[in-house]
C-alpha cells in the first residue's frame, strides 16, 4: 500500500531525503505535513553551522538513516540533522587546480556516498566514517574537465557526467559499479564524425577536435520500471556563432534518454537546436503522471521555458515561458545584441517540483538578460574558453517562481523575486511550496494560491538544497545558505546549513488538538484496516504499522488514508465529508499510539 511506498528506500513520500531531488523521478515532493499553511508562520531556526569561509555552495542536501550529508567543492560533511553537529568531514586534495570550483552533492547507495570533483575524479566514501573507498579518473583536469553534478546511484550503478562545455570538452555520461568503481559503460553526448547524430554537425571541426561541448552538470532522473535514464545535456560550442556548426548539433540541449544498464541510446528531445545563446538544459528533468495518468517529462532550460513532453509519443505537449524571453530567438552579431534570457538567466541547475494533489508544477528561474557579441572565425582551444565571442549582463537580475498546470502548462500563479530564484524548489502535502533567492531570502508559499506565508532572511545566497525530512516524529526544513558563483548577484554570505522546525510549544498545542476518542478510533481501525494490518498493526497482509510515528507525522498519515495508492483500497470519498474527515483522524490517532 501507500505506506509501504512511503517507507521504501526511494519512496517519494518517505520522511527522508535520499537523493538530490528526493526521488529518482525528481519530483521534489514530500508527504510530510506537520509544517503546513496553518502554522508555517511559526517556523523557527533550530541551528546553523558554517561549512566554509567562502566559495561556491550549490549542493543538494541528503538525510538518510538519521544523518545529513552536504558538500562543498572539496569537502564532504556528515551532520546531525537535528542539531547541526558535524559527525565527520572528508577533505579531497585536488591533483590539479580548478578554474571553476563547484560541487552539487553526493549520491547514496549501500552504505556508501559517491561524488565528483572539480579536477575530473569520482570517488566513493564510507557513509558512516567518511573513509575513502575508491577513486576513478573521469576526465582530464588539465583541460578543465570536471564532475560538478551530483551522481545518481541505483541498483549497484553510479551515474556521473562531465563538464564544462566551454573548456572544449566532449560531454560524457559514465556508469560505474558502486562497489568496485569499475567502469560499466560510457556515452558521448556529442557524436564523433561518422557516428549516428554526427550528420547534425556540418562543420566537423567543432565536434571533432573541438569536442563540441554538451556537458552535463547537475543531476539526472531515472524510471526504474523502464530502465530509462534521463540526462540534461548542455550547450554546443562555440557558444555564440551557430553558423560555424550548422545543423541541430545533437545531443546538445537535449533531454537525452539512455538505457541505465547498457548506456544504449533510447530517444531524445531537443529543447534548443543549433543554439547560439548558451541555452543549456542544465537542471535534471522531472518524471510524473498527469491527471489522466499519462507519463510525462518536464524540463526547464536556460532558454527560459518549461517544456512538457509526452514520454510515449515523445512530442511536446506544452512550452511555457517562466522568465522574460525574447521571441523569435535571435542570433548574436559582431556588433552586439541584447537578448533575454542571457547566459546567466533562465532555469539553472535546480529544476521543477511536482505536487500530485494539485497536479501542479513549480519552477524557479533567473530573470537576467545579456548583451552577446559574436566573434566569427574562432578556432577550437582545448582547455580554454570557447565562447566564440563575449557577453555582459544587462541591468539588475531578478527572479521568478512559477506555478503551472501539469497537463497544459498554463500559469496558475507566479511570484517576481528581487533576485534570481536558484534554490531548490520543494512542495509538500502541507499545502506549501518552498524555495529561495540570491538575496538570501527563503520563501514559503501557499501552493494553491501563491500567497507568501513566510520569509526568512538567511544571510547568504540560496543556490542549493531546500529539503524537508522527519526525525523522531518531528518535521524539519534545511537549506543551504551562502554561495559565490557566476549567477551570484546578491548576498553571498558564508556557506552554511540552516535547519528550521516548529517550536515544541506549537507542536504540543497541535498534538492536544489531535487527541481523539481512543475507543472509537480502535473500532474504526478494526472496521477499515484490521483485516489487512492486523489487530496490533503487525502486518497480516499489509505493512507493519508499529513505529510509524517515528517516520511520519500525524498529518502525513491522514493524507495517506485519504489518498492511498494501489494495492491499498480507497475507502473514503474525495474530498471526505465532515463525518469521514473525523473518522480518518480517529483512525490516524489510534495508529499513532503504537511505538
Amino acid at each position: 500500500d501507500q505506506i509501504r511506498n512511503a517507507l521504501a528506500p526511494d519512496g517519494a513520500t518517505g520522511g527522508e531525503w535520499r537523493s538530490y531531488n528526493k526521488s529518482l523521478s525528481g519530483q521534489r515532493y514530500s508527504l510530510l505535513g506537520q509544517i503546513n499553511t496553518n502554522n508555517v508562520d511559526s517556523l523557527a531556526e533550530v541551528c546553523k553551522t558554517r561549512l566554509a569561509d567562502q566559495g561556491s555552495f550549490q549542493a543538494g542536501l541528503l538525510v538518510i538513516d538519521g544523518v545529513m550529508y552536504a558538500t562543498t567543492a572539496t569537502d564532504t560533511v556528515a551532520l546531525n540533522p537535528v542539531n547541526c553537529e558535524i559527525i565527520w568531514r572528508h577533505r579531497y586534495d585536488r591533483e590539479e587546480p580548478s578554474p571553476l570550483s563547484v560541487n552539487r552533492g553526493v549520491a547514496y547507495y549501500g552504505g556508501r556516498l559517491f561524488r565528483g570533483s572539480d579536477d575530473g575524479r569520482v570517488y566513493a566514501l564510507d557513509a558512516r566514517t567518511g573513509t575513502e573507498l575508491w577513486t576513478n579518473i573521469v576526465g582530464e583536469a588539465a583541460l578543465g574537465e570536471m564532475v560538478s553534478g551530483a551522481p545518481l546511484a541505483w541498483n549497484g550503478i553510479v551515474i556521473v557526467g562531465t563538464a564544462v562545455s566551454e573548456f572544449g570538452v566532449r560531454g560524457r555520461v559514465i556508469a560505474y559499479d558502486a562497489m568496485s568503481g569499475r567502469e560499466l559503460w560510457n556515452f558521448d553526448t556529442v557524436p564523433r564524425p561518422g557516428e549516428p547524430g554526427s550528420e547534425t554537425w556540418r562543420n566537423t571541426v567543432w565536434n571533432d577536435a573541438g569536442g563540441g561541448g554538451g556537458g552535463t552538470w547537475s543531476h539526472f532522473a531515472l524510471d526504474p520500471s523502464s530502465g530509462e535514464l534521463f540526462i540534461p545535456v548542455g550547450n554546443p560550442i562555440p557558444d555564440f556563432v551557430p553558423a560555424e556548426r550548422l545543423g541541430d548539433n545533437l545531443y546538445t540541449n537535449c533531454v537525452l534518454v539512455l538505457d541505465v544498464y547498457t548506456g544504449e541510446l533510447k530517444w531524445w528531445y531537443q529543447l534548443a537546436p543549433n543554439d547560439g545563446l548558451d541555452h543549456d538544459l542544465a537542471a535534471a528533468p522531472m518524471l510524473y503522471r498527469n491527471s489522466q495518468g499519462v507519463q510525462m517529462v518536464a524540463a526547464g532550460g536556460k532558454d527560459g521555458y518549461l517544456h512538457i513532453i509526452d514520454r510515449k509519443t515523445r512530442k511536446l505537449i506544452a512550452k511555457t515561458a517562466v522568465t522574460t524571453v525574447d521571441e523569435p530567438v535571435p542570433v548574436p552579431t559582431p556588433e552586439g545584441l541584447d537578448v533575454c534570457p542571457g547566459v546567466a538567466g533562465g532555469v539553472e541547475w535546480n529544476g521543477p517540483a511536482f505536487d500530485p494533489k494539485l497536479n501542479r508544477i513549480f519552477i524557479g528561474s533567473l530573470d537576467y538578460c545579456s548583451r552577446f557579441i559574436a566573434e566569427p572565425g574562432t578556432k577550437p582551444d582545448p582547455g580554454g574558453p570557447n565562447y566564440g565571442g563575449s557577453w555582459t549582463g544587462i541591468d539588475t537580475p531578478k527572479g521568478w517562481l512559477y506555478a503551472l498546470d501539469a497537463d497544459t502548462g498554463k500559469v496558475a500563479w507566479r511570484f517576481h523575486a528581487g533576485n534570481g530564484v536558484l534554490g531548490g524548489t520543494t512542495a509538500t502535502a502541507g499545502g506549501i511550496v518552498m524555495s529561495g533567492d540570491n538575496d538570501g531570502k527563503f520563501f514559503v508559499f501557499n501552493s494553491a494560491s501563491g500567497e507568501i506565508l513566510k520569509t526568512v532572511d538567511t544571510g547568504g545566497s540560496l543556490s542549493g538544497g531546500v529539503i524537508t525530512y522527519n526525525i523522531g516524529g518531528k518535521q524539519y526544513i534545511a537549506v543551504t545558505s551562502g554561495n559565490h558563483s557566476r549567477t551570484l548577484f546578491g548576498a553571498s554570505g558564508r556557506p552554511s546549513v540552516i535547519i528550521m522546525a516548529l517550536p515544541d510549544s506549537v507542536l504540543a498545542a497541535e498534538a492536544a488538538s489531535n487527541e481523539f476518542d481512543s475507543v472509537k478510533g480502535r473500532e474504526l481501525y478494526f472496521g477499515y484496516c484490521g483485516s489487512c494490518h492486523g489487530a496490533e498493526g503487525d502486518s497480516w497482509a499489509g505493512v507493519d504499522l508499529k513505529g510509524l510515528k517515528q517516520k511520519m507525522d500525524f498529518d502525513s498519515l491522514v493524507e495517506f488514508i485519504k489518498n492511498p495508492r494501489s494495492p491499498m483500497p480507497k475507502t473514503f470519498a474525495t474530498p471526505p465529508n465532515a463525518v469521514e474527515e473525523q473518522s480518518i483522524r480517529e483512525i490516524a490517532s489510534f495508529i499513532m499510539q503504537w511505538r
